[in-house]
């Protein structure tokens, strides 16, 4: 049995991309289940109404993500 979460979206922070259907691949800092917030990278329907998987990295992670990027 599936345990019900609420997630509520703290800050938009980019929109990657959008498909034909309205849906984006959003990068924000959500806050799941009342913690604090994380950033966030994943799909999301028109309206935040549904979400596809995606990922969730903590100051740390997003940081060292970050770095490993400008290193590229």
């Amino acid at each position: 049995m599936a345990q019900e979460f609420k997630f509520e979206i703290v800050e938009e922070i980019a929109v990657l991309s959008e498909n034909a259907k309205g849906w984006r691949k959003e990068l924000n800092l959500v806050s799941w289940n009342e913690r604090p917030a994380k950033f966030d990278l994943r799909d999301w329907a028109p309206g935040h109404e549904k979400m596809g998987k995606g990922i969730t990295l903590s100051n740390e992670e997003f940081d060292a993500l970050k770095q490993a990027m400008l290193d590229m």
